[in-house]
């Protein structure tokens, strides 16, 4: 049977067509059937799909968990907060109302602990942006001009101040320490 890289198009019986995504495995390939039956784990020993296209092997090519461990590293960053920054004790439990100046229309509700973690997210990730900006090949000026841009982020943040217990959590933005 002939070795199916990744890349592969095949005509399985059941699942339709679909694409080798892993090779790695000693035992199986990880295919893509699309969106109506996802990745199956196919045994290599299987010999009733038709081969569609074969793509040959490439020795520099990245398996599936490799590309799964990468996305992680970049996507983990983004999901937590860097630091865990409290709330200030007055805004626990309560609401953010938003109303329209229509008196027609309804007004929005959000818990204030919920829009919090999002201003904290947003703050976290511009640090992850400035970290990356810093460590990428880009020119001094470059990299002058992005942070410049990230400061006036912080800056136009500054409203948000207000929602947060610790003065050293605060936003600062020009005009800040």
């Amino acid at each position: 049977m002939t070795e199916l890289s990744i890349g592969t198009k095949i005509e399985h019986p059941k699942f339709g067509q679909g694409i080798v995504i892993d090779d790695s495995d000693e035992y199986s390939y990880n295919i893509y059937f699309g969106t109506e039956h996802g990745e199956k784990e196919i045994s290599k020993r299987f010999d009733g799909f038709v081969l569609i296209k074969l793509v040959e092997k490439d020795k520099n090519s990245v398996s599936l968990d490799e590309i799964r461990k990468v996305l992680q590293d970049i996507i983990e960053p983004l999901t937590e907060p860097l630091v865990d920054c409290k709330m200030a004790d007055k805004w626990e439990n309560g609401n953010l109302i938003l109303q329209p100046f229509d008196k027609t229309l309804q007004s929005k509700e959000i818990p204030i602990d919920g829009f919090f973690h999002k201003i904290v997210m947003t703050r976290d990730r511009l640090r992850v942006m400035e970290q990356k900006i810093n460590a990428s090949k880009l020119s001094d000026s470059e990299k002058v001009e992005l942070q410049q841009y990230i400061t006036r982020i912080y800056g136009s943040l500054t409203t948000f101040n207000v929602l947060f217990r610790f003065k050293d959590d605060y936003f600062k933005g020009t005009g800040g320490d």
